[in-house]
């Protein structure tokens, strides 16, 4: 029976672009393999507190960061909500990352959770894509990737619905055939990654 972490960091409950996309895939895990089970953070809702020098002296002898660390190597695959703010991710993903990433004890080389598949749903408002104006200012993809492999070896897939902001601002009214057709693939991959996964797990 295998175990997904689930991890939102939108700070809106209802019409978030990475919450629906995040809930489909999980809809599409739980219809694969039934028998799973799914342990959801909605770190909005409840935020964790920013890593104190405390929390970094303690190390895994912190009771919430062993709870975090924990919770992380009981999980079988990961699924993050990373929408964009301000160019980057939310400060309670950050924060998440910074208390569950504990050196010398899971994360290096020898660290327990490496191969881990871990899927991103890193949404946008606009279009950061390469050979786009905006290429150089994308700091979600680029940074999660390279401190979830450097500090866990763990295989990390994306899933980028773009152009969520086409609907609300009339300056980007032109792209709305794009951003429906960035949302219909986003669902789409959400399905098809979750459903492939639980089966690959589950075998």
């Amino acid at each position: 029976m295998a175990t997904l972490l689930h991890l939102d960091s939108a700070v809106f409950p209802q019409g978030s672009a990475s919450r629906d996309v995040t809930a489909a895939f999980v809809e599409a895990w739980r219809e694969q393999h039934p028998d799973g089970t799914v342990v959801h953070r909605d770190l909005a809702a409840e935020p964790l507190p920013h890593l104190s020098a405390a929390a970094v002296a303690a190390g895994a002898d912190d009771p919430l960061r062993r709870e975090l660390a924990a919770e992380l190597a009981a999980a079988d695959a990961v699924l993050i909500g990373a929408p964009m703010y301000n160019f980057t991710i939310p400060s309670t993903l950050k924060a998440w990352l910074d208390q569950v990433i504990i050196v010398g004890h899971n994360s290096g080389p020898d660290t327990s959770i490496a191969g881990v598949p871990v899927t991103v749903v890193a949404s946008r408002g606009g279009s950061y894509a390469p050979g786009t104006p905006r290429e150089s200012f994308e700091f979600v993809q680029n940074y999660v990737e390279k401190v979830l492999t450097t500090m866990f070896s763990v295989e990390v897939d994306f899933i980028v619905p773009e152009l969520t902001l086409a609907h609300s601002k009339p300056s980007m009214a032109e792209l709305i055939p794009l951003a429906e057709a960035s949302r219909t693939q986003a669902f789409s991959e959400a399905r098809e990654k979750a459903k492939a996964l639980a089966s690959r797990l589950a075998a």
